[in-house]
């Protein structure tokens, strides 16, 4: 869709961006994408079926989801419509959809891509139901959010979802190479900050090619070679790819979560970091790192659970930056401490048997019997005092006598302290067995 300004020929002699001007032309030309539009990509089988459906592109910024968006209208011949979630509202969709129905009276098309399409509300969204069933619009959102918890699911039936990969070394190569093809000479950076420089794009394709700009704005043609060091003082470091109120939040506190519990300390140091230097809520890692202690440890080494409360005293008193590493150090010994969900299990099985069986009475024999009434009702007759048995263990049952077999939720494994905890229990087990008999 040509803008006012390209219409009226203000745009012509100004220099556009790189990333724009190497923007593809051919959706076989989208680097890092093959699996969408390579030989045998979805998109590739989708176009050569001759079905174009509505599409959710889900994935980080800088990997070609408004390129695709584009390059998909032309490929079908439709007419591109192009909003954005951030800037427009009702009034924006509903002259978008009347547009398009006056184009479909006159048999042409209208691909309307909604650019950051999990902005929109729940209403918004549901606005585009009808007009996608009757075909007066083919949606295209992008989104980097994940569109399960973004997206109603009503929209999400009507679409077909692709997922866009972050772009590897490879793909940051291929747009360097054309970068400098474009610029006719090669990127003035020695092998070492070449590396650099593609790290420093985390992945983001537009990134990459707005850092080769201002390389070859800043080194004249001819010039030397800008080595690591050099590169660091020309460019800013891009801020990590980290939301740390969405997707990015829940995917990395996954991966510290189950580096913990995998018993790889350097991996769980890995993600802490990644986390902190991210500005994650240093008390929302402390309070992850307590529920990391019970739900993954827990009596295995009941000083894990000390640890984490102590790291997040510890941060409390101290602060940020030198609090953070009373974190580190909680997060290593979670990492190295033996693993037991057998309390968490033990817990949840409770849970199930309490819901299942209601509001049974406890056994009379230990319930306390203040009143003549209560008393002669049976209320705490047969009750054996354990302190006055030879083992300090009586053996009598303490569940609802309307339960029948006494169940077992608690099995602590082989592991750490709870091997004790599980002699403890054998022997207890035995003396139940001996006294019943």
């Amino acid at each position: 869709m040509t803008s006012l300004f390209e219409a009226a020929g203000m745009t012509e002699g100004v220099r556009r961006p790189l990333a724009d001007r190497l923007r593809p032309t051919r959706l076989a030309d989208v680097v890092g994408q093959d699996h969408l539009v390579g030989p045998d990509g979805t998109l590739t089988r989708l176009l050569s079926s001759g079905r174009m459906p509505s599409l959710v592109l889900w994935g980080p910024p800088g990997t070609g989801k408004t390129t695709i968006a584009r390059l998909l209208a032309a490929e079908v011949g439709l007419e591109l419509e192009q909003l954005s979630a951030i800037f427009s509202g009702v009034q924006d969709l509903k002259k978008a959809f009347d547009r398009a129905r006056s184009r479909r009276e006159v048999g042409k098309g209208t691909l309307l891509f909604i650019d950051e399409i999990h902005r929109f509300n729940r209403a918004q969204q549901d606005s585009f139901l009808p007009v996608m069933e009757d075909g007066t619009i083919t949606l295209v959102g992008a989104t980097t959010e994940n569109p399960s918890f973004e997206l109603n699911a009503a929209l999400l039936s009507r679409a077909v979802v692709l997922v866009l990969h972050r772009h590897d070394r490879v793909a940051i190569d291929k747009l360097i190479a054309r970068a400098e093809v474009a610029e006719g000479r090669p990127l003035p950076l020695d092998g070492d900050a070449r590396e650099a420089l593609a790290a420093m794009a985390d992945g983001d394709g537009r990134t990459a090619l707005n850092l080769v700009e201002e390389v070859f704005a800043a080194v004249a043609a001819g010039g030397a070679s800008l080595d690591r060091g050099r590169l660091s003082d020309l460019v800013q470091r891009r801020a990590p790819l980290y939301d740390k109120s969405r997707d990015g939040h829940y995917n990395l506190i996954s991966a510290l979560h189950k580096s913990v519990r995998g018993s790889d300390p350097d991996a769980a140091l890995y993600w802490l970091a990644r986390m902190l230097d991210g500005g994650e809520d240093r008390l929302f890692l402390a309070r992850r790192l307590v529920r990391m202690a019970v739900e993954d440890i827990g009596l295995a080494d009941p000083q894990a659970l000390q640890q984490a409360l102590a790291a997040k005293e510890t941060y409390d008193f101290l602060g940020s930056p030198e609090g953070e590493l009373a974190l580190a150090q909680a997060t290593i010994y979670l990492a190295t401490a033996p693993k037991s969900n057998a309390a968490y299990i033990a817990y949840k099985a409770a849970m199930q048997a309490a819901k299942q069986h209601g509001s049974l009475s406890p056994p009379k024999h230990i319930l306390n019997a203040p009143t003549k009434l209560m008393a002669n009702e049976g209320y705490g007759a047969g009750y054996a005092y354990d302190h006055d048995t030879a083992e300090g263990f009586s053996g009598q049952s303490y569940f609802p006598d309307e339960m029948g077999e006494r169940p077992v939720f608690y099995a602590p494994p082989e592991r750490g302290f709870e091997r004790e905890i599980k002699k403890r229990l054998a022997y207890w087990d035995g003396l139940r067995r001996r006294q019943k008999n």
